[in-house]
């Protein structure tokens, strides 16, 4: 029989969405967090649930947010026709993301896609191969190839060597993994008070077998107004 963190376990049951919600959004400015920001008529975060609703997206088997106290109510009041938890979000990104996971049913075999709020493109058939190398990894993200020349340098600035572009990779979400091996890898990085500038690297540091899928540069993160206001529908 597969254990829990079985890369073979999440074949044939429905994925669950992720979405930690919880920060303030400072870059953007303007005084609303910039994921409950309007986007052609409604929030952003709201926005981006709907796009894994579309057409070619896999069938959710539910949804947890993790957001702002001060947007609990808001969010509770969104209807997307599966099953929806939100909750409080935390400190920080990955104590977001912790809540959400532990709000899902514990189904420790479900692959979970964990998704930025503010990425509304996430391409379908990047994700659908994600969720199809859980049959062979323990993981798996999207991430974009590298079109900048990367120096590494040290402390003072000095170059000390040029990167090889073909190796390296911006990373995206959805991340995905079973619900029995995130939660394994969240509590062992609580446990060592480690945190991971992305979800993925909470697999890395136990040795785990992460993949990752080529992904366009369309499936953009909006961070900056600039960013914002390039992708904003017109």
């Amino acid at each position: 029989m597969s254990s829990p963190s079985s890369p073979a376990s999440a074949k044939g049951l429905r994925p669950f969405l992720v979405i930690p919600a919880g920060g303030r959004g400072v870059r953007m400015g303007g005084g609303v967090p910039k994921q409950f920001r309007d986007w052609d008529g409604r929030p952003l975060l709201q926005a981006t649930v709907e796009a894994f609703l579309t057409k070619g997206m896999p069938a959710l088997a539910g949804i947890a947010l993790a957001v702002p106290e001060s947007h609990l109510a808001e969010a509770q009041g969104w209807a997307f026709g599966v099953p929806c938890v939100v909750v409080v979000g935390g400190e920080t990104r990955q104590q977001s993301v912790l809540a959400a996971l532990q709000a899902l049913p514990l189904q420790p075999l479900a692959p979970v896609m964990i998704h930025d709020a503010v990425r509304p493109f996430p391409p379908p058939g990047p994700l659908q191969a994600a969720l199809a190398a859980l049959d062979r990894w323990d993981g798996a993200l999207l991430g974009e190839p590298s079109t900048d020349t990367l120096k590494r340098v040290d402390a003072s600035g000095r170059v000390l060597g040029t990167e090889p572009r073909d190796v390296l990779f911006r990373a995206q979400t959805p991340q995905i993994a079973t619900l029995g091996t995130w939660l394994r890898a969240f509590a062992a990085a609580e446990a060592d008070g480690f945190t991971g500038t992305d979800d993925v690297a909470l697999l890395e540091r136990l040795g785990l077998k992460v993949q990752l899928i080529e992904s366009p540069s369309t499936n953009l993160k909006l961070t900056t107004p600039e960013d914002w206001e390039r992708a904003r529908p017109r």
